[in-house]
């Protein structure tokens, strides 16, 4: 099957499962409420408390539940072909994944934003939290173990993109100081520093002295 059409047959499952799979989710099962008054309303301390953008939260979200399962998993599930990785995407992203991270969110937000494992430890017991915690502790380090390396590949077969990645720790508190210190809105600059980390990178790629060979840095092959 062409590359092209599985992107649009997953983008049509995807759009299928937000449009009716997630709302018979959120209004038969959860039974949401749009006026509940969430934890960092009803305790908003400045600290752990924060109302927070929608857009903002919806990134976190993004980037926190696009960790080990969508990266790790397809990978060995295309060890049996590209028709089982498809459908680990497709089918545990709709059906799995996502009811479960949505579950955990509602869980949380119900219960004064507390974690799985308080939540555990309350609901189940002491052992079951300390159970909890083991497991997280587990995916936190194999998640990071698996970013680290991408990124360090990443670095490593092109260097230039060491200064466009390395630029978002400033421009990330640029873009907090701008939006709650300064009360600005959050377009203009989120497309300001994507433009700015996109042309660091062409920029880079053209002039050698920006491109940061780390590997050779360090002492590595070819110092």
């Amino acid at each position: 099957m062409s590359g092209i059409w599985l992107a649009v047959v997953g983008g049509l499952v995807f759009f299928l499962g937000y449009r009716y799979y997630s709302k018979f989710i959120a209004e038969k099962i959860y039974r949401l409420d749009p006026n509940y008054v969430t934890p960092a309303h009803q305790y908003k301390d400045g600290v752990d408390f924060v109302p927070t953008n929608k857009f903002v939260l919806w990134g976190h979200h993004f980037t926190s539940v696009a960790g080990a399962a969508p990266i790790v998993g397809p990978a060995i599930a295309v060890y049996w072909g590209w028709l089982p990785a498809v459908l680990w995407v497709l089918l545990g992203t709709v059906f799995a994944a996502g009811v479960h991270d949505f579950g955990t969110l509602v869980l949380s937000v119900r219960n004064k934003g507390q974690s799985v494992g308080t939540l555990a430890s309350k609901l189940i017991g002491q052992k079951a939290k300390v159970l909890f915690l083991f497991i997280i502790l587990l995916l936190v380090l194999m998640v990071n173990a698996v970013f680290a390396w991408v990124i360090a590949n990443l670095f490593i077969s092109f260097p230039a993109s060491v200064v466009s990645v390395f630029i978002q720790i400033p421009l990330a508190v640029w873009i907090g100081y701008s939006v709650y210190k300064k009360k600005g809105n959050m377009l203009l600059p989120s497309i300001v520093a994507l433009a700015v980390m996109y042309l660091a990178a062409i920029v880079a790629s053209y002039v050698p002295a920006l491109q940061i060979d780390l590997v050779k840095y360090f002492g590595g092959e070819g110092a």
